[in-house]
């Protein structure tokens, strides 16, 4: 069986999946955060109740913020920032007795709906988790792409392709140092910023779809705008991997009205005579980091 932990900024959760991916028990704990060690007990507490329950030894992974460098073997990039420069992996096997496996949260979640979620069936998968951050994940045949420097799918941090002359001007600051990242300009937080700026009005992303779909005029201009520039930053995905399909978690994968927008506006982007990738919404909603977790280790049958 498989133990899948899904480490987050402020929970720590786990599963237990059987052969089949039914889910046999979970767990949560509050993340202690800024403490490294106890951030490892923690993780460790969770697989030991989870296998008490269950009564047999489990496989463990585990979905992070962040990345294992290959270069140093320790975590970096990890917005949970008392994980950067531990060697996480290391640290968790030696407490579990047995390999554990890390990968990013947003390749979790990409592998979750790979297998038995929304890109089931599917070789080429690009899961996308648009919310207050954007991350992604790349899975082909069932195996999450890393890459080198194990930065495969980090989508959210190139620029918006093709600005128009207003969006270069005001291309908002990104966390990472740079400006005009598709982070800061599809997340959660980049579509009020952006609302605002056009109407002065503070409303959040859940507020902003609601007026929509009540026949605001400008929370659709707002719709509008952000349809386009999700199509533009996908476009270059489609370019660049050609994805059999592509699906949306988060916060943002909740606007409904994504998915019937999208599909008229992509293929003015793409560069092929014609379009088949689909843009779905996720299956396994905030349980896909902690279900991809489990199922980085294929193959395992007891």
């Amino acid at each position: 069986m498989r133990i899948g932990i899904d480490l987050g900024g402020t929970k720590i959760e786990g599963v237990v999946l059987g052969p089949g991916g039914q889910e046999l028990a979970r767990r949560r704990l509050k993340t202690p955060r800024g403490d490294y060690q106890d951030t490892v007990d923690c993780v460790a507490e969770i697989v030991r109740e989870l296998e008490a329950e269950v009564a047999v030894p489990c496989t463990v992974g585990v979905a992070m913020p962040g990345a294992l460098s290959p270069a140093t073997g320790l975590i970096k990039n990890a917005n949970s920032t008392w994980l950067n420069g531990q060697p996480l992996d290391k640290d968790l096997s030696l407490v579990l007795d047995r390999e554990v496996r890390l990968a990013n949260d947003a390749n979790c979640f990409a592998l979750s709906e790979a297998v038995d979620g929304a890109g089931a069936g599917h070789r080429v998968v690009f899961g996308v988790i648009v919310g207050t951050g954007c991350g992604s994940g790349i899975v082909i045949d069932g195996n999450v792409l890393t890459g080198g420097h194990a930065i495969a799918g980090e989508w959210g941090h190139n620029p918006l392709p093709w600005p128009d002359k207003e969006e270069i001007k005001a291309a908002p600051k990104c966390y990472c140092g740079k400006r005009g990242c598709i982070e800061t300009w599809i997340s959660g937080p980049a579509i009020a910023a952006d609302h605002k700026r056009e109407t002065g009005k503070t409303l959040s992303t859940e507020e902003i779809a609601e007026a929509a779909a009540n026949g605001d005029k400008k929370a659709r201009a707002t719709l509008g705008r952000l349809t386009d520039r999700m199509a533009r930053s996908l476009a270059t995905v489609i370019n660049v991997i050609d994805p059999d399909v592509i699906v949306l978690g988060g916060g943002v994968s909740n606007i409904t009205a994504l998915y019937d927008l999208l599909p008229a506006v992509l293929p003015e982007y793409v560069f092929s005579d014609h379009l088949r990738v689909n843009v779905v919404p996720n299956v396994h909603g905030d349980s896909s980091g902690v279900r991809g977790a489990a199922w980085l280790w294929p193959g395992i049958d007891g």
